[in-house]
């Protein structure tokens, strides 16, 4: 069954996260392309893409239509200035029929335009007909709201933001100008154009109330929670006891706990360590911060202890994610 712009995740809910909160939720978000493609083709083609987990795969289509394919089977129709953020990356096809074979992106030949802008042309003649999409790998994280990264639809198309964000429409057209004409500089300025896309759709989905998502997002929602959620994130190296956290939520320390573990899933400790280990991760990893400055900023006086808990909730040491590069994008 063909679903145009489904699964976006972006429509306006009842219940929305407090402003406040989609500030703070966002200050941290790191959307960053590491490998763009304009891709040229002449039908009939189908293109695999197999994104590496955690990262993020954007499609802007300048010239349509082309079908887009997940793992499942389910395929949208994209046509001329759709553009689609799919935030976990993954297994998913770009073809122009059903039911085509595919073959992996990587094996094209590509000319490189630029630092980290690519060019693939397997087109006849390169034809008016001919379909042009402008692809992008994208490291994407949250830092340490990344649970949101989880609960977000497999696909999120701009289509369903043109009303709530009209400024939108000129980035697409001009994205649609710049990989048609190819222009000089234009591999650098839709590199740039891509990245504030992909952030619109982000923010977009999270000030609409997140969509459908429940479970971790209530807290969020729950404006006496939300408070607590946000003073965690604030200052995630203050040493919180039970009794803080209640008082930040204006409530027993029983009745905090348990509402906390309801709506969450998990205590307010393990979520503390978990927040602290996911931003030691990033800071440690991306940030190239030494380990023993992270463990002070996190509130660990211990640098074992901190090994300990940081091997526990990412599953290797930190010694192992400081000297890991980046995966590269497929």
């Amino acid at each position: 069954m063909l679903d145009r712009k489904s699964e976006t995740g972006t429509q306006p809910s009842a219940r929305q996260v407090p402003p406040d909160l989609v500030s703070e939720l966002l200050m941290g978000m790191r959307l960053v392309g590491g490998n763009y493609r304009r891709i040229q083709l002449s039908a009939p083609f189908g293109v695999r893409f197999g994104t590496v987990e955690g990262r993020a795969q954007f499609h802007f289509v300048a010239r349509g239509p082309v079908l887009l394919r997940r793992k499942d089977g389910g395929v949208h129709v994209m046509d001329t200035g759709d553009a689609v953020l799919l935030p976990r990356g993954g297994l998913h096809d770009l073809i122009s029929d059903r039911d085509l074979p595919c073959r992996d992106v990587s094996t094209y030949e590509a000319a490189l335009l630029c630092q980290s802008v690519s060019e693939i042309k397997d087109c006849n003649g390169c034809r008016s007909t001919d379909v042009i999409v402008f692809s992008g790998c994208m490291d994407f994280d949250l830092g340490g709201m990344h649970p949101l990264v989880a609960l977000m639809p497999e696909v999120m198309f701009v289509g369903t933001l043109m009303e709530r964000y009209p400024e939108i429409l000129p980035m697409l057209e001009a994205m649609e100008r710049e990989a048609r004409d190819a222009r000089a500089g234009f591999a650098g300025i839709l590199a740039r154009l891509a990245d504030v896309v992909s952030a619109f759709i982000v923010r977009g989905w999270v000030e609409c109330g997140c969509g459908d998502a429940t479970g971790w997002v209530e807290a969020l929602r729950d404006p006496r929670l939300g408070r607590v959620i946000a003073a965690l994130h604030r200052d995630p190296g203050r040493n919180w006891t039970l009794a803080d956290l209640a008082a930040e939520m204006g409530s027993s320390r029983s009745v905090f706990a348990e509402r906390f573990l309801a709506v969450t899933g998990m205590t307010p400790v393990r979520y503390l360590t978990e927040l602290r280990m996911r931003l030691a991760s990033q800071w440690i990893g991306r940030d190239r911060m030494p380990i023993e400055t992270a463990a002070h900023r996190l509130g660990y006086g211990s640098q074992a202890a901190f090994s300990r808990a940081f091997k526990r909730v990412i599953g290797s040491p930190p010694g192992v994610v400081r000297g890991g590069g980046a995966s590269a994008d497929v």
